[in-house]
C-alpha cells in the first residue's frame, strides 16, 4: 500500500496505539522502525526485550519537523547547523545532549540521544498525529537485518505490533549515518547512507 492512500484513520489509530503505551512497525526512507512513545519508560523496556537488544545500546528518535528537537534535546551544537542545513530531513542521525526527562533506558544511560528528521511522507504523517518525537530502531531482532518491506518482517516482531502501517517497500541499502560530536570535532561513528568524506 502506498503512504498517499493510508489512511488519516489508520494514522489516528497508529497514534493512539503509541500514547496508549503500544508498538507498532512503520516505514522510513531506509528500512521499517519500530516506534513506541519515548517518554513511556515500560514501553521502551518492552522495545528493548523483544529486540534483545543490549541495555548499553540507545534507542534513537525520530522527528518530522525541527520545531520538536527542544523536546527532546537540551541544545543544538552550532557544529551541527550546516549538516542539518544540507541533509536533513534525511537518513542521517545527530547525537545530542538529552533531556532528562528521557526514561535512562532510551539513551543508556548516555546523557545523549539519537535524532534523525525523518523524511519519509507516512513517519511525518505519525510523527505530526502523535505530537511528539517516536522511537526510530529498525523494525528486527538485533543481530538480524533489517527489512524494507513488512512481508519481511520476523513473526516474533510482528506479533509483538498492535499495528503496522504499510507504506509499501522502503529504499533499503544503507542505514542512515550517524555522526557525534567528539572533543569538538564532528565524528562519524557508523557511515551510511549519506557520505560525508567530502564535507
Amino acid at each position: 500500500m502506498n503512504d498517499e492512500v493510508v489512511s488519516a484513520l489508520s494514522v489516528d489509530q497508529a497514534a493512539r496505539i503509541l500514547r496508549a503505551g503500544g508498538m507498532l512497525a512503520f516505514p522510513t526512507e531506509t528500512f521499517y522502525g519500530l516506534a513506541v512513545d519515548p517518554r513511556q519508560e515500560d514501553a521502551v523496556g518492552r522495545l528493548f526485550a523483544l529486540k534483545k537488544r543490549e541495555r548499553h545500546k540507545a534507542i534513537p528518535l525520530l522527528i518530522s519537523r525541527l520545531e520538536q528537537l527542544p523536546e527532546i534535546a537540551t541544545a543544538i551544537p552550532a557544529a551541527y547547523q550546516s549538516l542539518i542545513e544540507r541533509f536533513w530531513p534525511g537518513p542521517l542521525t545527530l547525537i545530542f545532549p538529552a533531556q532528562p526527562r528521557l526514561p535512562r533506558a532510551l539513551t543508556a544511560g548516555t546523557a545523549t540521544i539519537a535524532v534523525r528528521q525523518t523524511s519519509h511522507p507516512l513517519a511525518q504523517r505519525l510523527i505530526d498525529t502523535f505530537g511528539f518525537a517516536i522511537t526510530g530502531t529498525s523494525a528486527n531482532l538485533s543481530g538480524q537485518p533489517p527489512v524494507s518491506d513488512l512481508s519481511l518482517l520476523d513473526q516474533e516482531v510482528a506479533a509483538a505490533c498492535a499495528m503496522s502501517l504499510d507504506g509499501g517497500a522502503t529504499p533499503g541499502g544503507l542505514s542512515s549515518t550517524i555522526v557525534d560530536i567528539k572533543n569538538g570535532k564532528l565524528t562519524v561513528l557508523r557511515q551510511g547512507a549519506i557520505d560525508l568524506a567530502s564535507f
